[in-house]
């Protein structure tokens, strides 16, 4: 899927046996292994490659390709088009959508598995049971400072930055990579959410801030370009302030 996954589970079931904890992780790990073989738009035989290029129809699709399609709509409309998973000249591209997605639905599984306690992190984007758990947010400009840290015990953090791959979110409206932000963090319920609005905010421009701190459930820590921050009020801060 292109980044790091690391696991951590302190108890399944109030066990700390580390067979059970294990088989639990393997399945996490199977879980996101497949969603990389079936979803990815740079595998020319998976469903996403397949439907790119016309050659599924809509009665052929798999019940969660019609969940993600519904996902990348609801957020192109939502955006007015500066989130859109169809951008000339790249395909369809669901990429954005299916990282948070497929990974709470990995989070899903190991809570219904049992799972009391843990934090599963992917390429930076977190999703945690069973708190208080302290998440650091990446400086934008510093790779090995934080610019603050949040508290969380049920729920999700992601964050869109240009650090790690560049100017690689483009504004959908423009076609040209979106550049009044730094950085920005998303705090929601699920990591579906957290990690869609936090693209589509980036996406969006300064004007994101405003959007995502305006739904239900989400709250925001955002870097502009001027390296002004934006906070949220209900922002779960754990004291750490703002570079």
């Amino acid at each position: 899927m292109g980044f790091p996954v690391s696991l951590r589970v302190d108890d399944i079931d109030g066990t700390d046996d580390i067979d059970v904890v294990s088989e639990a992780g393997d399945a996490v790990f199977t879980w996101l292994r497949e969603v990389d073989e079936r979803f990815s738009p740079f595998k020319a035989g998976s469903e996403v490659s397949r439907y790119g290029r016309g050659e599924l129809p809509a009665a052929r699709l798999s019940p969660d390709l019609v969940e993600i399609l519904g996902l990348c709509e609801r957020y192109r409309v939502a955006t007015g088009g500066a989130f859109d998973a169809r951008l000339p000249g790249r395909g369809f591209d669901p990429c954005a959508i299916v990282k948070g997605w497929s990974v709470q639905r990995a989070a899903e599984r190991l809570a219904a598995a049992g799972a009391g306690r843990f934090c599963l992190n992917a390429g930076g984007d977190v999703v945690v049971g069973g708190g208080p758990w302290r998440v650091g947010i990446r400086h934008p400009e510093i790779a090995d400072k934080v610019c603050t840290v949040l508290e969380l015990t049920d729920g999700a953090v992601a964050t869109s930055a240009r650090y790690e791959r560049g100017d690689h979110i483009l504004d959908g409206r423009t076609g040209l990579p979106a550049t009044g932000l730094l950085s920005v963090s998303v705090v929601a319920p699920t990591l579906t959410e957290a990690d869609a609005v936090a693209t589509a905010a980036f996406a969006m421009g300064t004007e994101g801030v405003e959007w995502a701190a305006g739904l239900a459930g989400c709250e925001v820590y955002a870097v502009d370009a001027g390296r002004g921050v934006v906070r949220t009020a209900g922002f779960p801060s754990a004291g750490v302030g703002a570079a």
